[in-house]
Parts: structure tokens; C-alpha cells; sequence
């Protein structure tokens, strides 16, 4: 299972066209890292078009920062589900109203996700859990930890199980599981949390993953995440040496994306496998 670095040249070989249905906060920093990746983005989103549009990508994100958009996700998803392309849903602040809790729940029943991406109160939400979470931000009580990091992939495994996904929890620790297997990554860095968007920009670069390589959506997803955790990490040296903030720390996350190699992937990645 070690061989998460070899889907980072598929990335750049097959170029994948990923179709994002974002937030207006995020949507030129979502479209920049999948082009960092090697992929090309797409950010139609009017319902029109959105079937069509589809049709000619390789991987489809729906990010619930465009609430408004619900409708443009659940036809596209269903059209990308009948084209057999994964389809990859970030559920932003999913139990943080009604609206939204109504909705996530709807896209849920609707559209078949290869991936979710989420902090922990969202997929706890997503799960059927009480999650504190409010915004857009993961509560303090529902943060991951060494002490409830069993827990926690209890109910990412009984969520992915459940509706047959790869789930992904990113923080602090990173958990990803389809209900059988499950990895923890220990990359990343807390710069990352205060840039607007980090998050967004990780589900669209899992999105460029699973569009090159749509037959494992798991090692496509942690392979994704060890890349993004990466080049946090990498930016956050820069950072650090050149004393600059949050604005430039943006740029050399998305230029540590650009500019990384199969190498820098195979030697830097923290992982361990969970078994029980």
C-alpha cells in the first residue's frame, strides 16, 4: 500500500479536467492548485450547462460553500455518476444550519460520491453525530487527537461503509478510509489553517487525483492529502526563514504543489496504517 507517491505522475501525465462547483471565496485558489497538480480546472457551475460541461471532464467537485448551487451539483453529479466519473463533495459547514444540514443530506441521497473531504464536525455531522462544529471551522471539541483518534475512525469508517466512499479527515491528523482500510497522515502544518480556502483547495486537488486515476479513489485521496500536507510544510519553511505571512505563505503552498516530485512525496510522507 506504500506506493502513494506513483499518483502523482499520473496526475501530470493524464493532465485530468476537473469540473468544480465552488465558492466564490475560493474559486481562483481552487482552480490554481488543480492547475499546479498537472490538471486543468473547470468552474462551470450554471445548471444549464453543467450536464454538459460533465461530459467532458474527468472528475466532478461539488463544494457546499456554493450552497446556492445545490441544484447544478445534484444534475451534474447524477449525469458524472451515469459517465462512471468520481465525483468528490466537500461538505462545508454541513450541520451549521438547517439549510445546509437539509441539503447535505440530499446530495447524499442523490449523488454517489467517490470521495468526501471534511474536517471532523462535517463528517460527524455527516455520520449522524452530535458535531459542535459552527462556520466553516472544525469545533475544538470535535479536533482529532492521539486520545480520540480511535473514535474518530470509528465513525469515518462506519460513514464510508455506510454509503460505499473513500472518506477523508483532514486536520491536525489526516484520516482516510473506504470502511476496510485506513491510513493516517501526519503531514501538514497550522499555517495552513489560516489561509482562507486550504481546505477547498485539498478537495480539489483530490478531485484532480481521482480524475487520473478513477479506479482507486482511496490511494488517489491519500495520495492527495500527503501532497497538500507536503507542501504546507514546505511553504511554512519558507515562511519561517523569510519571515512573510499568510498572504505569501498562499503562493508557495500552490508553487510546493507545482514544483513537487515523485521523490519529495515518496521521502516526506508520515503515515501509518491503521489496523485495530
Amino acid at each position: 500500500m506504500n506506493d502513494f507517491a506513483n499518483f502523482l505522475p499520473r496526475v501530470h501525465e493524464q493532465a485530468p479536467l476537473v469540473q468544480c462547483i465552488t465558492n466564490f471565496v475560493t474559486v481562483n485558489d481552487c482552480a490554481n492548485i488543480i492547475l499546479a497538480s498537472g490538471g486543468s480546472p473547470s468552474m462551470s457551475q450554471d445548471i444549464r450547462e453543467v450536464e454538459e460541461s460533465v461530459c467532458h471532464a474527468d472528475a466532478l467537485v461539488c463544494n457546499m460553500g456554493a450552497i446556492d448551487f445545490v441544484d447544478s451539483m445534484i444534475l451534474a453529479g447524477k449525469k458524472a455518476n451515469s459517465l462512471g466519473k468520481p465525483v468528490v463533495l466537500d461538505p462545508v459547514a454541513a450541520g451549521g444550519t438547517q439549510l445546509r444540514r437539509d441539503l447535505s443530506k440530499h446530495l447524499l441521497e442523490e449523488v454517489h460520491f467517490s470521495a468526501i473531504r471534511g474536517n471532523a464536525s462535517e463528517i460527524r455531522f455527516l455520520a449522524g453525530q452530535q458535531a459542535m462544529g459552527s462556520g466553516v471551522d472544525v469545533s475544538d471539541v470535535d479536533v482529532i487527537t492521539e486520545n480520540n483518534l480511535s473514535d474518530a475512525i470509528d465513525i469515518a469508517s462506519g460513514l464510508a461503509r455506510q454509503i460505499n466512499t473513500v472518506i477523508a479527515v483532514s486536520g491536525a491528523l489526516d484520516i482516510i478510509t473506504d470502511g476496510t482500510q485506513t491510513v493516517i497522515l501526519r503531514n501538514g502544518c497550522a499555517t495552513m489553517a489560516r489561509i482562507t480556502g486550504s481546505g477547498c483547495m485539498l478537495t480539489s486537488l483530490i478531485g484532480a487525483f481521482c480524475g487520473a486515476t478513477p479506479e482507486n479513489p482511496f490511494m488517489a485521496t491519500v495520495s492527495a492529502m500527503a501532497a497538500m500536507g507536503i507542501a504546507g510544510e514546505l511553504a511554512e519553511e519558507k515562511r519561517l526563514k523569510n519571515g512573510t505571512g499568510n498572504a505569501t505563505f498562499r503562493a508557495d503552498l500552490i508553487d510546493a504543489v507545482f514544483n513537487m516530485t515523485e521523490e519529495q512525496l515518496r521521502k516526506g510522507i508520515r503515515y501509518e496504517i491503521y489496523q485495530r
